[in-house]
């Protein structure tokens, strides 16, 4: 299982508009991704709502977590994305 342990880069967490983005390119991503916070239950990543029951808060670590074909490369771009605490989807995702 291919996994990145990321610092949230947004202030604000991952509440509405950065789970938003998240969970956009999540989706885009091609490949099933899970997230959680270290020792916690995994997440469906490209699900708004279980993101946001996360709860997690700007400066705390999450992990992210596929086991897909591909996953490395995905993970490597959202472990960007969440640690860069983008304002909107990179044209890359």
């Amino acid at each position: 299982m291919a996994e990145r342990r990321v610092t949230v880069g947004w202030a604000e967490g991952l509440h509405a508009r950065p789970a938003s983005i998240f969970v956009r390119a999540a989706t885009a991503a091609g490949v099933p991704v899970t997230i959680a916070k270290p020792g916690g239950s995994p997440v469906n990543a490209a699900s708004m709502l279980a993101v946001l029951s996360l709860g997690a808060q700007g400066g705390e670590e999450i992990v992210l977590a596929s086991d897909a074909e591909g996953a490395e490369s995905a993970l490597d771009r959202l472990a960007q994305l969440v640690s860069e605490g983008r304002d909107e989807l990179p044209e890359t995702v």
